[in-house]
């Protein structure tokens, strides 16, 4: 059951600049809000993630794309109507023209997911959209007990949410920006699966 008072309160610690470790529909995650630079640089350190490599984005549904400036092709669209999403696939896109808000300046491309996940779609709806990335140690595997999670970590995140995560697997990535559209990393989410999902008429 989703406690609206839950909902607000995380929500609120995010756009304060906090970091939340929250389960997901797949692995455990830490949620920063883009907006908090500080918080954004906390998380890299906190998971000794190298600053060269982009953190991922997570929102609510496909409509938070546009203001951003991304561009959803017609492998993009497909894919965001189907069944996968929401859902454990996550898809790289590129941008219109450029990037629309501060914190993308200088990116060429974003990886995008929208969670299978009422707690977590409800407080991205209040948030807008965050970075979330995998909760554990770069180039460690990915946990599925909090306080595992926790000692793993460089330090500790500001606000954990409780509950367990539905998966013990990361989301497939796929690549739309390329023609055809490339698996990065096969999860959850069969090869053969997203192949008939683009492919079909």
């Amino acid at each position: 059951m989703i406690m609206e008072d839950e909902i607000i309160q995380i929500g609120n610690a995010l756009l304060r600049g906090e970091i939340v470790l929250t389960p997901t529909d797949t692995v455990y995650g830490l949620a920063v809000s883009p907006e908090s630079e500080s918080a954004v640089e906390r998380l890299y350190e906190m998971k000794d993630r190298p600053r060269k490599l982009p953190l991922p984005i997570m929102i609510a549904s496909a409509v938070d794309l546009i203001p951003l400036g991304i561009d959803v092709n017609k492998y993009a669209a497909k894919l965001i109507n189907s069944k996968y999403m929401p859902g454990a696939l996550t898809l790289i896109l590129g941008f219109v023209k450029e990037p629309l808000v501060p914190w993308l300046k200088g990116r060429k491309e974003v990886a995008v997911r929208i969670p299978n996940d009422e707690r977590l779609l409800k407080i991205l709806e209040k948030t807008g959209p965050l970075l979330v990335t995998s909760a554990n140690k770069h180039g460690l595997p990915t946990l599925t007990n909090a306080e595992e999670v926790i000692d793993q970590l460089l330090h500790k995140p500001d606000v954990v949410v409780k509950g367990e995560s539905l998966g013990q697997t990361s989301s497939t990535i796929i690549n739309c920006r390329v023609d055809p559209p490339a698996i990065e990393r096969l999860g959850l989410i069969e090869e053969s699966e997203l192949k008939e999902c683009l492919y079909s008429e």
